[in-house]
């Protein structure tokens, strides 16, 4: 297995404003775009060439990435001219592999986190002879996933879309977004219109006899689609607890990138990320929080578990938490910004304007 689709596609909605600028996967995860942890591990397992599958925002990949070689891989690029979903995507860029019919093709989405172990699932699709081999997962709460039960011998059953009453949810098993495909079967999606690989595709195949094995990992695994994921996501990047040879440092409690500045006493822990041209203030603290590139943290302000947006700056004494704050945007000192708050690039909070308790 020496090939690759990455669906890259999507415009990342529920992580705006994030995304109102950058597309979900170029978004910075300990310190570098998130594709690049994804292409790292990819490279790792073995993989050589990589198809990129673009949609909104696709101009911004290329410049950055360019052939791939400097992560030792060959990158080629295919955009949509109209969004054609998870399996339009794979299908719509099939022209660019080179894998014959029965060799293995290792897909995966541009939005998931994890630790899986991708040579393992390459050997269980050769070892069961499949057509499509899921990479699995369990969680606790399976409402907001696709429900993937399976036989005694891994074999897939069923595909139950987001599951809602008690009596739809069999299995605590779901899609986890990393395939492997027998090069054939990609040929076979309709070309040309949007098609969903987990609504349609899947469930095609299964109707008509194609053998489609899961692969149970329980590794770290983590959808990225929200804002408090993504920081959560970036956190663990830097502590060690998701496994990437892409984060640029050691792994611990913080990762200070060259050319920011943070002063002697302010204190970052917990995975905080500080990037390029970024400045933290005296006094001010920091936990679990991502810093973008040129942003600005002044002295006394508390942040955590938020993201600082490209040039955003964060007032003396304002209390962020659980906060997302957008590219450009200014927070005036001495506020107070809660869970859930997301502030809009460029937007302006003047001092002392928004709270959640006493000023005294």
């Amino acid at each position: 297995m020496t090939e690759a689709i990455l669906l890259v596609g999507g415009r990342g909605t529920r992580l705006r404003p994030l995304t109102v600028h950058t597309p979900k996967p170029m978004v910075p995860a300990a310190g570098v775009p998130f594709l690049t942890h994804q292409l790292a591990r990819a490279r790792a397992a073995g993989v050589e060439h990589i198809v990129l599958a673009t949609s909104y925002l696709a101009e911004v990949f290329e410049p950055y990435f360019g052939d791939g070689s400097s992560l030792g891989l060959h990158i080629e690029y295919v955009t949509e001219e109209e969004p054609l979903g998870t399996g339009g995507a794979i299908r719509n860029v099939a022209s660019r592999l080179h894998s014959g019919p029965d060799e293995p093709v290792l897909i995966f989405n541009g939005d998931i986190l994890t630790g899986l172990d991708i040579p393992a699932l390459v050997a269980t699709h050769r070892t069961t002879g499949a057509d499509v081999s899921l990479h699995l997962t369990r969680v606790e709460d399976p409402r907001a996933f696709g429900l993937v039960p399976t036989d005694p011998t891994g074999r897939v059953t069923a595909f139950l879309e987001k599951p809602q009453t008690p009596e739809e949810i069999v299995t605590d098993q779901i899609n986890a977004g990393a395939y492997v495909f027998r090069r054939s079967v990609i040929d076979t999606i309709p070309e040309g219109r949007p098609v969903s690989v987990e609504r349609e595709t899947f469930p095609e195949l299964l109707a008509t006899g194609a053998h489609l094995q899961g692969m149970v990992d329980s590794t770290y695994w983590l959808d990225l689609g929200t804002p408090q994921a993504f920081v959560r996501g970036s956190a663990d990047l830097v502590l060690g607890r998701a496994p990437s040879p892409a984060v640029p440092g050691r792994c611990g409690d913080r990762l200070i990138l060259p050319t920011a500045r943070v002063a002697p006493d302010a204190k970052l822990t917990g995975g905080t990320v500080v990037c390029e041209g970024a400045q933290v203030g005296e006094g001010a603290r920091i936990s679990g929080s991502t810093i973008l590139a040129g942003a600005v943290v002044e002295p006394g302000a508390v942040v955590t578990d938020s993201l600082v947006g490209l040039g955003a700056r964060i007032g003396e004494r304002t209390i962020l938490t659980g906060a997302v704050i957008g590219d450009g945007a200014t927070v005036g000192p001495d506020n107070e910004l809660r869970e859930g708050v997301r502030v809009w690039c460029d937007a302006h909070i003047p001092a002392a304007s928004l709270r959640f308790s006493s000023d005294q």
